[in-house]
């Protein structure tokens, strides 16, 4: 069941939507959208919409102006999220060797990870229905974890053998085996211990 605006707020003209969001209007946006993904990320259960203008210091209708309904400030946050994810395999490339670049943005899947925990019920309804398109996601995804396979291919750092579907697959089992925050000390363990997998190793005398 969809949860919509009841205040009475406008989310504006279809013209207005069409312009420039003023500066303070974005900032407010991505003030509302970091404070939604820290609260879908440290609850057990969704969070109200009420409770995400509570951690954003702002009113349930300042809220319902950016986010009409529930659905659409989880497409937000959940985009937002794969942005960060498939943009930062190139920036951590821009300023880490392939290997460490690789170590950091399995953290950065991990945190993806966790927001999803908070929003799981009213996503897997949006992906059902067809308003989020898993596949894309996952092609995305995928190709950021190449993208930084072949830099460390071409460094020497990591295997040639291993494929992003490989990396995709353990990353998923060890933060459902060791999800965070709740068991972040062993996620990173397994993480390091993956790590270890991916490096050549040098070859027999």
């Amino acid at each position: 069941m969809r949860e919509v605006n009841t205040t009475g707020a406008r989310s504006g003209s279809a013209g207005s939507q069409t312009r420039t969001p003023r500066a303070d209007a974005a900032r407010n946006r991505d003030q509302l959208l970091a404070a939604a993904t820290r609260a879908f990320a440290s609850a057990d259960a969704e969070p109200s919409m009420r409770a995400i203008a509570s951690e954003a210091g702002v009113g349930i209708g300042t809220l319902y102006r950016h986010f009409p309904t529930r659905e659409s400030l989880v497409d937000a946050v959940y985009q937002d999220q794969v942005t960060r994810l498939t943009a930062g395999a190139r920036g951590l490339l821009g300023h880490l060797p392939p290997a460490a670049a690789m170590r950091r943005w399995m953290d950065l899947f991990g945190d993806w990870i966790a927001t999803k925990n908070g929003m799981l019920r009213t996503l897997l309804a949006m992906i059902e229905s067809g308003e989020i398109a898993h596949a894309q996601t996952r092609a995305e995804l995928l190709g950021a974890i190449t993208t930084i396979l072949d830099a460390g291919r071409a460094a020497g750092d990591l295997r040639s053998d291993v494929t992003a579907e490989d990396i995709a697959a353990s990353l998923i089992g060890i933060y459902t085996v060791a999800p965070r925050p709740e068991r972040e000390d062993m996620a990173g363990r397994l993480l390091n211990l993956l790590m270890d997998g991916l490096r050549p190793t040098a070859p027999s005398a």
